[in-house]
């Protein structure tokens, strides 16, 4: 089955990514161009049952291509090396780091075993400065060694760890790597927005361990799992029927567990389990995939264009500046802001992150206060839930 083309708005699309604020004239005739940027949107994101049908064949053909051969297919699904779950039954005191976009958090549990589960958690979460996500290998892992070290200068009472024992942190690291074993692990690419020198093709793990010598923590890295591994390993912890995991989040992935004779590529390798974890990366998806013009000029615009084309039109990191494209497009042909359109609305991933998104979900607000007079009620509230549900799903799901 092939899809229709999805064609452009003309002229009008062109021009609405073009310079700087300029002003604009009022008047009815300007306010009503803004109905055909809204109804054709509309009718580009719709998803019929034919499509979805596509999408999702077309998917899982990928994904048994990506089984059957490394590099088979734009799903690498990466093997993770997870064999064994947990059952519910582990105690002691571990830590947790989680690296997998705008933020790293740090967590340490006491497990208590089947009768007392979880005894007690603490986190905190860090933010990345921007700069840091274009910075060497060194410099980044270097910032979040320091992080964790001050996490575990504040370990209070609650927490045991039996005498001569070493702390051991379970790292979550939510990009693409090629898993060698449970502990190591070489990075393939930065994934959402980051771009850190040295790292690809180095092991993410020996990464962390240098860093947190350097700053004199002892510790080691335990596991390195990808987040949606750790999100199925977690949910494992309480329900013995969970099989898949799914992250949206500032990006989006999925992982599964699969039977090992299933995986040609893992044919003749010597395993103690029938099972293992299948990491897909499914953000680097692109099969069929229908595209409107906003993200195919936000792809265009990024610093990896043609990847990731799944994540760049469902995840946290990508539907703001999806939103403030359309927005941006309207503001051309309609009055929606006065008599000049607000220099921020030219800015790129200004709604990108979590606390952008709330900051800036003020501007639907004064937005939807003229719509109504220039489009019609229905036309307006039509803007209304399309830009509050790309910001939304940004704000809401960025854990």
């Amino acid at each position: 089955m092939s899809l229709p083309a999805l064609g452009s708005f003309s002229p009008l699309t062109s021009l609405a990514f073009r310079g700087r604020p300029r002003f604009v004239m009022s008047g009815r005739s300007k306010a009503l161009s803004v109905a055909p940027i809204l109804t054709k949107f509309q009718k580009d994101c719709d998803t019929p049952l034919p499509v979805l049908r596509y999408v999702a064949d077309a998917m899982a053909d990928n994904m048994r291509a990506g089984l059957a051969i490394d590099g088979g297919s734009d799903l690498k699904m990466i093997l993770s090396h997870v064999d064994t779950l947990p059952t519910g039954n582990e105690k002691g005191l571990l830590y947790g780091l989680d690296l997998g976009g705008t933020n790293f958090r740090v967590l340490r549990v006491q497990l208590g075993g089947k009768e007392e589960r979880v005894i007690a958690t603490e986190f905190e979460q860090v933010s990345i400065p921007q700069h840091l996500m274009f910075a060497t290998s060194q410099e980044l892992f270097d910032f979040i060694a320091s992080g964790l070290a001050k996490f575990v200068e504040g370990e209070g009472n609650r927490f045991h760890l039996p005498p001569g024992r070493k702390r051991e942190i379970g790292f979550t690291f939510s990009f693409p790597v090629n898993q060698t074993s449970i502990d190591s692990g070489i990075l393939i690419k930065w994934t959402k927005g980051f771009a850190v020198s040295g790292t690809a093709g180095k092991d993410v793990v020996a990464c962390l361990n240098e860093a947190m010598e350097r700053r004199g923590l002892d510790m080691h890295v335990s596991a390195l799992v990808n987040d949606t591994v750790g999100t199925l390993a977690g949910a494992r912890y309480y329900d013995d029927d969970v099989v898949a995991a799914v992250i949206l989040g500032t990006g989006t992935n999925a992982c599964y567990i699969e039977r090992k004779d299933a995986i040609p590529k893992l044919q003749g390798q010597a395993s103690s389990s029938g099972k293992t974890i299948i990491n897909t990366e499914w953000g680097a998806y692109s099969n069929g995939l229908p595209l409107t013009v906003f993200d195919r000029e936000m792809d265009a615009a990024s610093i990896n264009p043609g990847e990731q084309i799944f994540e760049k039109t469902i995840a946290g990191m990508y539907l703001g500046e999806i939103a403030r494209r359309v927005l941006l497009a309207m503001a051309e042909f309609a009055p929606l802001f006065g008599k000049s359109i607000p220099e921020k609305l030219f800015t790129p991933f200004v709604l990108s992150d979590s606390w952008k998104a709330r900051k800036n979900m003020r501007v639907n607000e004064q937005i939807m206060f003229s719509v109504p007079n220039l489009i019609g009620p229905m036309q307006a509230g039509g803007v209304g839930f399309k830009c509050k549900k790309s910001c939304g799903r940004g704000v809401q799901h960025d854990w």
